[in-house]
């Protein structure tokens, strides 16, 4: 049995102090203890550390030193790629071990906060409910479904002890060069903070409080996802029309859900590195944006002011950069972060207030968390609550709604008598289905692989043969072989494990090989084994289980049908599986361009007019992908018309009502996912040529027709101008559905 009692070493007439006392006011207990904390205590609240292998390995026992010693106010030691624990089991055993020591072992008791990397399930911790990540979220278009999915992962991150989820995840994901652009919702601002949105009800509920839910954190602000060249955390240079247009609208829809903490990116933005940057951390996001929350750092950001950006001479100086920006907490600073602190107050040069605001933050949340009163966790509870099996349930159906169907030559659904031939990297790979973000060893995932369940869910023959790596080839002419007897080959595609640049960290792949940014096109290796199947005769279809947009023409031109499934987690295998043999509609929607070739690295829908000096016949397309936004295949068919507005001129504070008939024309059940586009080219800012404004999905049985009725605000009409702020010009804007389009007029400009 843990204890939760008051320290007891502390003097008999403070034996209960205001702190202590749950009936009294949040801020009245915050403020009796921060009157109660030294420097060292409250530089202490501001700095974390880790337990696993980052730069250099801290133990268990380092940690509880630095928190006796250095007052250490946050941990991660568990939830991250370098951990020490994996294991339910263990991890309380450490969360529980680490809260002994900060309330048992310290002056004042303040119990730790702990913080993990859960973007797509609590994903680093063995047996857990591992979902789509970010690309394939977005596919379902549907954020009711990733909200539900959120609460998942909070309920298992609560369950094993940690307070924070670094996540949702804001970026507008355009470059497939950018290594981390699969954690990302894509490339529509509108998508990404609907999606952003939804992630934030999911973790905090109806408030933090509870016990089942967790802070929080919107990251990277403001601008992280089009480094240049395409290498992660790279500058990027923005005008503020792009940056407050593409970039901000996501936060914006975090922080107007609640969102209680924030992360800045790591690069510098038009020449501030932004963890040392006032402008970005202050003015904007606290002033013109309006956030109250804490601003946690990523990682090592703050070292990164010296030894990368070369902004700062050294650590005392990146510290006071950092502090005197906005920000709130270190997320990594260890001791030497704190001692920087300490000194940087003690001499003179930084504000005390300064710490005394950050501070207040940090116990604002720790009290209204409750970890006063009881900061362990049970291991019973967390080991039935991780993984449980409506927890798969939900990852499940979450993979299912994001299986997108690129193209189908009267290949699938299969009848489910063939006999399959099974082939590619991806097929039999447990860890590359998950994708990156998550455990590294396939016995640390509770799921099944698409070759296990193509098995499971045909009564033909199953043969396998993997035939190559992800970028060596193993033996091809056995994988042709095979397929040439079978019915259909069936070719699971793509990339494995990997974070923020490819290569680095994953386990298959040395850094320079496939994949990499250099390298947009499915592996030389794979091209080969699909080239080596198509040859036979036997029809192909492909499975792409990737984490990014793929430049695959190669496969598109010998396969029959190509089937998107991003990193679909613990459940893709089943998930795969269903949709191949139409037990699931593929209702998938790409929330992201797929380009002809690794030349097209800016390829977007909601691009900007512009002019074509030498004429249209001169200019190759601007937009001519593989395949579009927004694009995928049902085993149905829809027909959508009887476009209708109820208002056709519309001012300040209204929202254009439309609605849309949509009759599933085809003979079984299905999904369609209703897209509204604005477009409009009389203003005096240039508009995107279109941009998504609103959607909705519709379940139909065959033969049935609906009424889908969608809103607009007219506010989201408008643009951010620099220098004036939002504006919405008066004018005509067309709204589009499926190529037609209604005309509204706003009535009179307006902030």
């Amino acid at each position: 049995m843990w204890s939760s009692e008051i320290h007891p070493n502390m003097p008999s007439s403070e034996a209960d102090p205001e702190y202590q006392r749950p009936d009294l006011p949040v801020s009245r207990r915050v403020s009796d203890l921060l009157d109660r904390m030294t420097v060292e205590e409250k530089a202490g609240q501001l700095v974390g550390t880790w337990a696993g292998q980052m730069h250099r390995t801290v133990d268990v026992t380092e940690v509880k030193e630095l928190v006796r010693e250095q007052h250490l106010g946050c941990a991660a030691p568990f939830g991250w790629g370098g951990s020490t624990g994996t294991e339910v089991g263990e991890i309380v055993d450490i969360v529980n071990e680490l809260q002994e020591v900060a309330t048992e072992e310290t002056r004042l008791g303040i119990p730790l906060f702990f913080n993990v990397d859960a973007v797509h399930g609590h994903a680093y911790v063995a047996g857990s409910a591992v979902f789509p990540n970010g690309l394939g979220a977005a596919a379902t278009w549907d954020p009711d479904l990733i909200e539900a999915g959120a609460r998942v992962t909070a309920t298992e991150v609560a369950a094993t002890g940690a307070h924070q989820n670094y996540g949702p995840t804001c970026d507008v994901g355009r470059d497939p060069r950018w290594g981390r652009v699969f954690e990302t919702f894509g490339e529509s601002p509108r998508l990404v903070a609907e999606m952003a949105a939804a992630k934030v009800r999911g973790y905090q509920g109806e408030g933090i409080e509870a016990d089942d839910t967790v802070v929080a954190t919107a990251k990277h602000f403001p601008a992280y996802s089009e480094p240049e060249r395409g290498e992660d955390a790279a500058p990027v240079d923005v005008s503020e029309y792009k940056l407050r247009n593409t970039f901000v609208p996501p936060f914006e829809a975090a922080l107007a859900e609640g969102v209680e903490s924030v992360m800045p990116c790591y690069n510098s933005i038009n020449g501030e590195p932004v963890h040392g940057s006032e402008r970005w951390l202050t003015d904007l996001l606290r002033g013109d944006l309006g956030f109250d929350g804490t601003i946690v750092s990523d990682w090592g950001g703050v070292r990164h002011l010296t030894d990368d950006h070369k902004t700062a001479a050294d650590l005392r100086e990146a510290t006071y950069d950092a502090r005197t920006a906005g920000l709130d907490v270190a997320s990594v600073g260890n001791d030497l972060e704190q001692e920087e602190l300490v000194d940087l107050v003690e001499s003179g040069d930084l504000p005390e207030s300064v710490l005394d605001s950050s501070v207040e933050r940090v116990l604002e949340r720790k009290f209204r968390m409750g970890l006063f009163e009881d900061p362990y966790v049970d291991k019973d509870e967390a080991v039935e609550t991780v993984g449980a099996d409506d927890h798969q349930e939900a990852a499940l159906e979450t993979a299912r709604e994001a299986m997108t169907l690129l193209k189908n030559d009267d290949c699938l659904p299969l009848d489910g008598d063939e006999d399959v031939f099974v082939g590619g990297p991806n097929a039999d790979d447990l860890v590359s289905q998950v994708g990156g973000w998550s455990v590294e060893r396939e016995e640390h995932v509770d799921g099944t692989t698409i070759a296990e369940e193509i098995r499971a869910h045909v009564d033909g023959e199953v043969t396998h043969e993997r035939g190559t790596t992800h970028n060596e080839t193993l033996d091809v002419a056995a994988a042709a072989e095979k397929a040439a007897d079978a019915d259909v080959a069936v070719l699971a595609l793509g990339e494995g494990w990997y974070l923020h640049e490819f290569g680095a960290g994953d386990p298959r792949t040395e850094t320079g090989e496939f994949p990499t940014r250099e390298e947009i096109a499915l592996g030389e290796a794979q091209q080969e084994l699909v080239e080596a199947v198509a040859e036979t005769g036997t029809p192909v279809v492909g499975v792409l289980v990737t984490g990014r947009p793929l430049a695959v023409e190669h496969l598109d031109e010998r396969a029959e049908a190509v089937l998107m499934a991003y990193f679909p987690g613990t459940m893709g295998g089943k998930a795969v599986a269903e949709t191949l043999v139409g037990e699931n509609d593929p209702s998938g929607r790409l929330a992201v361009t797929v380009p002809r070739s690794g030349t097209q690295v800016d390829l977007h829908h909601d691009h900007l007019h512009q002019p074509r000096p030498i004429g249209d016949s001169e200019h190759p397309d601007s937009y001519d992908p593989l395949y579009e936004f927004g694009h995928g295949l049902s085993y149905t068919e829809f027909e959508t018309g009887d476009l209708s507005v109820a208002e056709e001129v519309v001012g300040p504070g209204d929202a254009v009502e439309l609605e849309i008939a949509v009759e599933n024309v085809g003979d079984r059940r299905g999904t369609e996912v209703v897209q509204v586009y604005s477009r409009t080219e009389s203003k005096t800012l240039v508009m995107p040529e279109r941009r998504l404004q609103a959607f909705d999905r519709v379940d139909l049985d065959a033969g049935e027709r609906a009424t889908v009725t969608l809103e607009v605000p007219v506010e989201n009409l408008g643009v951010y101008a620099p220098g004036d702020g939002h504006r919405v010009e008066a004018g005509d804007y067309d709204l589009v559905v499926d190529g037609e389009s209604v005309t509204v007029t706003v009535d009179g400009d307006y902030l």
